[in-house]
């Protein structure tokens, strides 16, 4: 058996609970969760059979795993509950964004620290979760956060701490560059006459498509982008027309002003 306790049952902390009792990979037995908002709690333990615990304190005693999934604003209050009732020899893994390993470090007086940047398509197994751990997490620590994560999506582990911070430019920030380009298709398609429901599932599917075709042939963009164009006719006008409005450049910009802002909020 291995505890884990959940602290924070939001969004994230709900899909990485419920991507570890859908792949089996722990029991709802070994699982603990603590939230103020009791709602949520009993709601996890009604829908999943996870345990509730009456405070963080209780939730964190003997626990091998603890999982931080709180917001940066309520981060100092929980980590002051667990302070003492946390094994020096647990894991910490923390999905906070912009907190270095070394405030848990300093804060916990503890060295087993796993840092993770997921995204939020997690919720439905399909996330990107980069992460880093400390000198002092063992294999089998590492081993057990691989699994957990597998379970969201794509994991990876990252070799600096830093390179979380492009990590979250790319993917962290990335479904909303996403949405933002279904949108602006959608919201064309239904200008030029296309009713929006049929208009979003079009582009939904063309989206979703596509991703899984280039994932199947393994192919690069532009070799995937070559086969759709032909000389001279209505994709090459499209793309000419995008390119000239500076549609890559703005790509390149957004993901370069969302690094420098998690690099300056990470400093803070």
């Amino acid at each position: 058996m291995t505890k884990l306790a959940v602290i924070g049952a939001g969004m994230m902390g709900s899909a990485i609970i419920k991507g570890i009792i859908r792949n089996k990979i722990l029991t709802p037995q070994d699982i603990f969760i603590s939230d103020p908002d009791t709602e949520k709690t009993g709601q996890l333990n009604t829908t999943l059979g996870v345990n509730t615990a009456g405070s963080n304190e209780t939730a964190v005693k003997d626990a091998e795993i603890v999982l931080i999934a709180v917001k940066p604003q309520f981060l100092d209050g929980a980590l002051c509950t667990i302070k003492e009732n946390i094994s020096p020899e647990a894991m910490i893994m923390t999905i906070v964004a912009g907190v270095p390993v070394s405030f848990y470090l300093h804060t916990l007086d503890i060295k087993r620290v796993v840092r993770v940047m997921p995204n939020t398509p997690a919720q439905v197994g399909e996330g990107v979760c980069g992460w880093y751990a400390t000198d002092a997490v063992s294999p089998e620590q590492k081993e057990m956060a691989e699994k957990i994560l597998s379970a969201l999506g794509v994991q990876f582990e990252v070799k600096r701490e830093s390179d979380l911070d492009l990590v979250t430019a790319v993917s962290g920030s990335g479904p909303a560059y996403v949405y933002l380009f279904i949108e602006s298709m959608i919201d064309t398609a239904v200008q030029m006459g296309l009713p929006r429901p049929l208009s979003q599932k079009i582009v939904l599917q063309t989206v979703l498509g596509s991703s899984a075709y280039m994932k199947a042939a393994g192919k690069h963009p532009v070799i995937l982008k070559n086969e759709v164009t032909s000389p001279g006719g209505t994709t090459a006008a499209a793309l000419a027309a995008m390119e000239k409005e500076g549609l890559r450049t703005a790509v390149a910009e957004g993901m370069l002003a969302c690094l420098a802002k998690t690099i300056e909020l990470g400093k803070k």
